[in-house]
């Protein structure tokens, strides 16, 4: 027979195997050759020795279209997500993508397009418009729950729980493939860092058309 007194013991045991797992913080760093700050970095985490994570399931994120630009330049998304392309310009969009990961095309439009993209397999996507060539941004799938995107200071972070992950980087204008340099760590209840020096390749950028009146980008 449990005592009164045993309960608020028990209600404490109850709570801690209820609670989910702790997740630390993981900060990582991402410089290129000459130590510069390496923005638009994907950096992701995959568990080593477990299972495969399920996709995404109801995860919606957006890709706005706005000033004949795709903000953001990239998006990280774990394999299921559906993305939409809403174009807030008051000129027609063609948003498409001939990329193994994923072919589509949306047609010109305006506003936003009656069905989002689902993006159901891991790889890199590179986006265009076939009315503005200068208009290019990346889709980053990845299988792994855990990933991040750099900003202007090269840095990201990412809540793992406690376990060991190979962690991984990947840029639009990287030189070879992220698993040439992945590193392993251990979550074990502190926070943690990496950096990662990577080697980038030249990508040829189109420019962006004058506008009629001189004041930049086409009209």
């Amino acid at each position: 027979m449990v005592s009164w007194h045993s309960i608020p013991a028990l209600l404490w045991i109850f709570l801690a195997l209820a609670s989910p797992a702790r997740a630390d913080r993981l900060a990582i760093s991402v410089l290129d050759e000459d130590g510069d700050p390496v923005e638009h970095a994907v950096v992701y985490a995959r568990p080593v020795g477990a299972a495969s994570s399920p996709a995404a399931s109801g995860v919606h994120t957006v890709i706005d279209q706005i000033d004949k630009e795709y903000v953001p330049y990239v998006t990280a998304v774990q394999v299921g997500t559906t993305v939409n392309f809403p174009n807030k310009d008051q000129i027609r969009h063609h948003v498409y993508s001939f990329s193994e990961a994923k072919t589509f095309e949306i047609p010109l439009y305006e506003g936003t397009p009656a069905q989002p993209v689902v993006f159901d397999k891991p790889g890199s996507v590179a986006l265009g418009c076939n009315i503005h060539d200068w208009m290019k941004a990346y889709v980053f799938v990845t299988e792994s729950p855990y990933f991040a995107v750099t900003g202007s200071g090269g840095g990201a972070t990412i809540e793992l729980p406690a376990g060991e992950y190979a962690v991984e980087v990947w840029h639009p204008e990287l030189a070879g493939k992220p698993s040439s340099a992945s590193q392993l760590i251990s979550m074990n209840g502190a926070e943690s860092s990496l950096s990662f020096a990577i080697e980038k390749k030249r990508v040829w950028e189109p420019r962006r058309a004058p506008s009629r009146d001189g004041a930049g980008g086409y009209r």
